[in-house]
């Protein structure tokens, strides 16, 4: 035991170091976060620690000249300092014999005299820093680029140029891009000052602005690049006077598109000349960019564009724009950043046993995208059967062997640059536990047992391995639990596999505990695999089984996929697909099967074939496809091939436009309006439409114009006065064009009309009175050279500005419906244009009254000069009919009186289509013409009431509206899921919770049910959730049996006739902690969360564990307690039963009240109420135990505050529980009552309903300082008490009695008001019995301080949740004075004479009635 402790607290030493070495090891930003496994270590400890090993400096991408020298930084960190070398291009160099190249001591590399020709480039390339710690293992940096400048030579050189005054110039000299930062210029052979007017650009391009005659000279630029300095040729430039004239405006400098990195600073190059002299400004994707007040963007000499630091926000495209007032010219440009590689994840460090699976996470960002590779050790990392790049770029090493310990380096590239994170491996013995928890970066195959190893006896080996399953890439293995533990439970087992005749083993864990059986995938075919499996305890793993040797099947020798699957369309009806014979055909090709299917259909088709090609007929025009192909041999069907799409050629249009209609502007235009053709039916892109007119006189002048597809009207302009037209339309693809519709004919106006000023007044007005609506007629207004747009309708009781309506100047009738019988209604109406309402005309009616249906003629007051409306009104259609074609979709059709029998229409009348839905009540109409007899509606709602009624309008006269049809279009699939999910737990029942949900706010049906899915993964797929389907429209579930402590995640889909509708978004919910422990293979009893357990096991005050002697102990107390308890009670019953009857009759009737009345006040003193105690041997709370509280909180009666206060009966009195009782149980009859009252001391039950939502209100009395005790239940007015838990008859259907084992925690309550006692309490649940510390447990406080009384209205309150119901107001009489009421209960010797009794059994009688009355309102 020493040694063992001794051990321990060395352990302890440990890790306080190794937190301490993990603090000193954090890496600088960029350096390789690897540490080392070597000491130091804690003396006796067994488990090595990672030391710092990183880089504090690495090289940067360096630019030097021929002849300069050159350093390139590196310097690492380590204990102890590592050794230094460098790498060029790939291969280490040899710089103890170089005379030029030296290594510092830092590490940095120093090159003198560098050395660079065409020929012969020695020092230019890629240079990396290697540190080395023997030992240990290596590290690489990042790599370096020096780039040498060449011998300057020059692109273009500066030529002579004039320049007016106050203009802009450039003379050219470009060089190499790597001799740029070494050009200068000179003027008449001087150094030029540079400043906001004269500059350089990045390609070395001189640029001058706003031109003055100092500007004027010969101008050079020289290269100074190391050696003798390179001059160009000389130009001249001459500035001009302004010649005052203009001239064109041309680009001196264009923008190009230019690349840079984030960071860095772009010049975009513009200048433009002309006179006058132009302003130069920027616009980036179509914005104006703000140059003056921006520090980003500056504005540079002659109009170029600088922008400061780019970020990616910064590309785009950029145009120049120059203007002189007179033109302006524009030159655009691209602007496309570069972002070098970062990391988002770094590799970490990571401990492990030989044969675990590990993964080193990499995360990288950039632009272009970094590619990744792994270094270990400063070799690189070559993918393998074991070596393996996951996830793009994790590295994932498979069967740890102690060979693959060190350090590992990802490393990202791309255009820009590259960057380097590491991180280092140390393998453990597998003797020695991995001391932390394990990393994030463990494989789910290896992540258990990681937990440290204590002293004992460890396993034996398993025995009876077999392979159970063995098929062709997966191996089943399955064993029996060591001989030295037969039993197991607590083992867990390791399997350690690899192919034969390779020395890397790879391991798989059981899942849990006592599991003797692992599947082991990803298996090679016909591969043969040495299996050996070990098991675990807590001290250990033991021995190992004896190898077994397993061969895995062969694979089935089916086909692969056909390659090359092509398909293209060959007509509009036909589509071919071709492929190839696959690769691996395993036998000969008997036949392939073709598979297509129509996009957005459910249903596959196939078509057997023979060849490598084969053509579909028969399909829908211009519609896509998906295709695909399986190979078949003599084993069966191969492998499928990806799935190709491919749409059929278009074709014209098989039908013509919809619901044309003509629309008359004026004299000389009429608007055309129509709907593109059905879209089954375009066969193609509508390209455009082609409208052909003629004058309905002329039939063989044709006039013919074509519009844009996505146009649907078109003004016809030039028309001719008083003039009848002919209009057609149909409709293009590329193909060609479609049928057209029937000639529609319209007449234009004999003269153009006026909207210049409001409309006159309506030339009439009349009306015609109903019982509950007003026909309101009228004719436009005299003048009708003034455009009228359409006529405005108010109209109230009283006055005419309670409501308005303004319906379509086309209309002559409106009926104004919903009004009041026997009202005096006044009505105007004025016609309105764009400019606004003309002069009122004002009528006035009497609607008829509710009596008379007669057809009395029309009722006008004032009303002397109405003119009678037209004599021949245009007649409503009739027969209006709505077919429902989709969920979406009705057609209506009707018929025409006013046609001949034919129905065909040749004069120019259309009609108006107007439909609506009742919900809400306040949805307006909507309206479309049409100049058929039929209208398809498109753009419904689903499983919506839909009415529809038409009128005719014929040049300036219409109809009323014909006759209602009604339509509900068709079911469609829930669009929207489930609102409102809420998870919550059961109260006293930890492994249930009850979902809760709303429904789907566009259910498009009824809802036929729902289907929950819940799961502990919410990134599982669907299919792997588990399924509760809820029937009917219940909106709240409960889901049992879950797991304690664990996060649950639910989805609800809704579903109708249709199908199911989209999932809700996943909500969380954690089930609670479990409180304690029942024992192995019992369940806890729910206990209230004020329950505080006893202190045992390593939670005992002396930190031992408690011997179960000592709890046996303690449950053979409290169990013989009990049992001296009910001995007690029942012998206190018993003795109680046994009193005289006379004694009997003084105790009840100093309880009862000597008033016949059945009202109550509670300031009459010499008014005693009866005594209500109603079931009270039932309804009274009994006390089990005392609380030690001394001052308990008051209530006023012990009905339960809430709907967790009372444990819920089981679920199969669920029904009878939810059921409103409002009426007596088997007990109204006086007989019953009597002989009842014979048997409980003279106390007639009476069933009270409750319901089951909880009180609005608590209502609760002032503590008082004296407490009643215990032995009050003892007290007049109390039989013995009855032991045994019940429930009243708003439970069960008759009286049922339960088990004094079932009983609840009761209390007692003084009798103080007939109604204080009125508690139901809930039958228990089978099981233990359920501590609920919401219920009372102590004896409830005497009422409130003399002549204090309550007047109140009570809630009673049963819990049942997942129910709710307005709750039942019980009104309650005031109770008697505190003195008054403790007197009457405490003389015994007070008595009741017989007929007194008689006659308080009426008066109680008759209170029963009246509380009846009560609970049944």
């Amino acid at each position: 035991m020493a040694a063992e402790r001794g051990a321990r607290r060395l352990r302890g030493t440990s890790s306080f170091w190794l937190c301490c070495l993990l603090l000193l090891g954090r890496r600088a930003p960029g350096a390789v976060a690897a540490k080392s496994g070597s000491p130091p270590q804690s003396p006796g400890s067994s488990v090595r620690t990672f030391t710092p090993f990183y880089f504090l400096v690495e090289p940067e991408d360096t630019l030097s000249v021929r002849g300069s020298s050159v350093m390139l930084n590196c310097s690492a960190y380590s204990e102890p300092s590592p050794k230094i070398e460098w790498k060029k291009d790939g291969a280490f160099l040899n710089l103890v014999s170089d005379d030029r190249r030296q290594l510092l001591s830092d590490g940095s590399l120093f090159i003198s005299n560098v050395v660079h020709s065409k020929h012969n480039k020695p020092d230019e390339g890629y240079y990396q820093c290697v540190a080395t710690v023997e030992s240990l293992g290596t590290i690489v940096s990042r790599t370096a680029k020096l780039t040498v400048a060449g011998l300057p030579r020059f692109s273009s050189q500066p030529e002579p140029s004039s320049v007016y005054a106050g203009n802009s110039a450039i003379l050219n000299c470009e060089v190499n891009v790597d001799l740029v930062p070494f050009v200068r210029w000179e003027q008449n052979r001087q150094p030029l000052l540079l400043d906001d007017r004269v500059i350089t650009l990045p390609s070395g391009t001189l640029v001058i602005s706003n031109a003055t005659e100092g500007d004027g000279g010969l101008y050079r630029c020289i290269v100074e690049s190391g050696g003798p300095p390179k001059y160009s040729d000389e130009a001249e430039l001459k500035v001009l006077p302004d010649p005052e004239v203009t001239s064109n405006l041309v680009f001196l400098k264009q923008p190009s598109s230019l690349i840079r990195v984030t960071g860095q600073n772009a010049v975009l190059p513009c200048v433009a000349a002309g006179l006058p002299a132009p302003a130069v400004r920027w616009v980036r994707n179509e914005q104006a960019l703000d140059t003056g007040s921006s520090e980003k963007l500056v504005l540079l000499a002659g109009g170029s564009l600088e922008i400061s630091d780019v970020t990616e926000d910064d590309a785009g495209t950029y145009l120049c724009i120059a203007d002189n007032g007179n033109e302006t010219i524009e030159a655009p440009a691209e602007l496309s950043v570069q972002a070098q590689p970062e990391f988002l994840k770094q590799p970490t460090n990571i401990y492990a046993h030989e044969s675990m699976d590990i993964v080193f996470e990499c995360e990288v960002t950039g632009k272009p995208t970094p590619t990744v590779k792994w270094v270990k050790n400063g070799d690189m990392v070559i993918p393998s059967d074991y070596f393996k790049i996951v996830k793009e770029h994790n590295l994932q090493v498979l069967g740890l062997v102690k060979s693959d310990e060190g350090f590992y380096q990802c490393i990202a590239e791309n255009d820009v640059g590259n960057v380097q994170a590491g991180a280092q491996l140390i393998i453990l013995e597998h003797d020695v536990a991995i001391p932390t928890l394990p990393p994030t970066s463990l494989t789910s195959a290896t992540t258990d047992h990681l937990a440290p190893a204590t002293t004992g006896p460890l396993p034996s080996a398993p025995r009876d391995v077999v392979a159970s399953l063995v098929s062709t890439r997966f191996i089943k293995l399955t064993w029996r639990t060591p001989a030295s533990d037969p039993h197991g439970d607590n083992l867990t087992y390791s399997v350690f596999y690899t192919k034969e005749g390779i020395a890397r083993e790879r391991v798989e864990n059981t899942s849990h505990p006592g599991e003797m059986q692992v599947t082991i995938q990803n298996l090679m075919p016909a591969t043969v695999y040495i299996f050996r499996v070990m098991a675990q305890n807590k001290h250990g793993s033991g021995d190992s089984s004896a190898p077994l040797r397993v061969e895995t099947q062969p694979e089935v020798q089916l086909p692969g996929p056909a390659p090359n699957i092509r398909a293209y369309a060959t007509s509009p009806t036909s589509i071919t697909i071709t492929w190839e014979t696959p690769l691996s055909g395993n036998g000969e090709i008997q036949n392939y099967k073709l598979y297509y299917m129509e996009k957005g259909a459910d249903k596959e088709q196939d078509v057997d074939v023979s060849s490598h090609s084969h053509t579909i007929n028969g399909l829908k025009k211009y519609t896509e496809y998906s295709f695909r192909v399986v190979a078949y041999n003599k084993h069966g069907p191969g492998v499928s091939t990806q799935d190709v799409a491919v749409q059929t050629l278009s074709d014209v249009p098989s039908a013509a436009p919809q619901n044309l209609s003509l629309e008359v502007r004026n004299s000389k235009n009429i608007m055309i309006h129509w709907q593109p053709p059905a879209p089954a039916t375009q066969n193609g892109q509508i390209t455009g439409y082609k409208i052909r007119y003629r004058k309905a006189s002329r039939k063989s002048d044709v006039t013919e114009t074509l519009v844009a597809g996505t146009q649907l009207s078109q003004l016809i302009e030039g028309l001719d006065r008083g003039t009848e037209y002919n209009f057609r339309v149909a409709a293009l693809t590329v193909n060609g064009t479609g049928p057209a519709t029937d000639w529609l004919s319209a007449e234009t106006f004999e003269s153009d009309l006026d909207e210049t000023r409001v409309p006159e007044v309506p030339s009439s007005l009349h009306v015609r009175p109903l019982v509950t609506s007003i026909v309101v007629s009228w004719t436009p207004p005299e003048n009708q050279n003034i455009v009228v747009r359409g006529y405005a309708i108010g109209y109230g009781i009283g006055s005419p500005h309670a409501q308005t309506i303004k319906v379509d100047y086309k209309q002559r009738y409106y009926t104004i419906e919903n009004l009041d019988p026997s009202s005096h209604y006044v009505i105007t109406l004025k016609a309105f244009n764009n400019v606004g309402e003309g002069i009122p005309l004002y009528e006035s009616a009497v609607t008829r009254p509710h009596a008379d249906t007669s057809e009395v003629d029309l009722f006008v007051i004032n009303a002397p000069y109405t003119p009678v409306p037209d004599p021949t009104p245009m007649m409503p259609p009739v027969g209006v009919q709505a077919s429902i074609l989709s969920h979406d979709t009705v057609r209506i059709t009707w018929a025409d009186n006013s046609l001949p029998k034919h129905q065909k229409i040749t004069d120019s009348r259309y009609y108006t289509v107007r439909w609506k839905t009742n919900i809400p009540a306040n949805t307006k109409y909507k309206n479309a013409n049409a100049t058929t007899l039929s209208y398809l509606v498109t753009g419904l709602k689903p499983n919506t009431l839909y009415e529809f009624s038409v009128m005719v309008t014929k040049g300036r006269r219409s109809s009323t509206w014909s006759m209602t049809a009604h339509g509900t279009t068709f079911e469609l699939v829930p669009t929207s899921p489930p609102k409102d999910v809420t998870v919550v737990s059961k109260e006293g029942k930890p492994r249930t919770i009850i979902v809760n949900w709303q429904p789907p706010s566009e259910a498009n049906g009824k809802i036929t049910g729902y289907i929950i899915y819940y799961s502990t993964d919410v990134n599982a797929e669907i299919h792997d959730w588990v399924i509760e389907p809820v029937v009917g429209n219940r909106l709240t579930h409960q889901i049992q049996e879950l797991t304690l402590d664990t996060p649950y995640y639910f989805k609800i889909q809704a579903r109708n006739s249709k199908g199911m509708g989209p999932m809700s978004e996943a909500v969380q919910f954690r089930t609670p902690k479990a409180s304690g422990s029942a024992g192995k293979g019992s369940r806890l009893p729910d206990i209230g969360s004020d329950y505080r357990p006893p202190m045992s096991g390593s939670n005992s005050p002396h930190g031992s564990p408690t011997s179960p002697l000592d709890g046996n102990v303690l449950l053979a107390i409290i169990v013989s307690v009990g049992v001296i308890t009910i001995v007690v009670v029942v012998i206190i019953a018993v003795f109680c039963t046994k009193r005289t009857s006379s004694h009997q009759k003084k105790k009840r009737a100093a309880c009862k009240s000597v008033n016949g009345s059945h009202k109550y006040k509670g300031n009459s003193k010499d008014v005693k109420p009866p005594d209500l105690w109603i079931h009270h041997e039932r309804l009274e709370l009994k006390p089990i135990d005392k609380s030690p509280d001394p001052n308990p909180i008051m209530t006023d009666t012990p009905i339960p505050r809430n709907s967790q206060d009372i444990t819920p009966v089981d679920n199969s009195m669920d029904s009878n529980i939810h059921q409103r009782r409002n009426s007596y149980r088997g007990h109204e009859s006086e007989d019953s009552m009597s002989t009842l009252a014979g048997r409980r001391g003279m106390r007639p039950k009476m069933m009270m309903p409750f319901d089951s939502q909880p009180p609005q209100q608590s209502v609760r009395n002032t503590p008082s300082t004296d407490t009643m005790p215990a032995s009050s239940s003892q007290t007049c007015c109390t039989d013995h008490q009855d032991p045994e838990g019940a429930t009243s008859s708003s439970y069960l259907a008759s009286s049922q009695e339960e088990d004094s084992g079932q009983s609840l925690p009761t209390a007692h309550v003084r009798p103080s008001h007939p109604l204080k006692s009125f508690a139901v309490p809930a039958v228990p649940p089978p099981g233990p019995p359920s501590y609920d510390p919401a219920l009372p447990s102590t004896p409830l406080l005497s009422q409130q301080a003399l002549n204090h009384h309550i007047h109140s209205v009570k809630t009673a309150s049963i819990g049942t949740l997942g129910r709710s119901r307005p709750p039942m107001p019980v009104v309650v009489p005031s109770a008697p004075e505190m003195q008054e009421t403790t007197r009457m209960l405490e003389d015994s010797e007070s008595s009741c004479e017989p007929d007194e009794l008689t006659k308080e059994m009426a008066h109680l009688e008759g209170l029963m009635k009246d509380l009846n009355a009560i609970t049944t309102a």
